[in-house]
């Protein structure tokens, strides 16, 4: 089972949707979209959703993170 985190390397404000692209195996592109989209039909509440979640998803682990390469 994957556990979901804050993307360190697909991050554009704070790495949550690079995060739940990462999740769901989805393009994190399609699910910027869909919080903008969000955010705009709910006046705002999605914004206050995705900073509070910010607080609670942890940033992903240094050992997911792509392997160095080695000269």
């Amino acid at each position: 089972m994957k556990k979901l985190f804050r993307s360190t390397t697909d991050s554009k404000l704070t790495g949550l949707c690079g995060g739940i692209g990462q999740w769901l195996n989805i393009d994190s592109t399609i699910i910027r979209l869909l919080f903008v989209i969000a955010a705009f039909f709910s006046f705002g509440t999605v914004i206050l959703v995705y900073f509070i979640a910010t607080l609670f998803v942890p940033k992903s682990p240094y050992s997911e993170l792509r392997p160095i390469d080695h000269y």
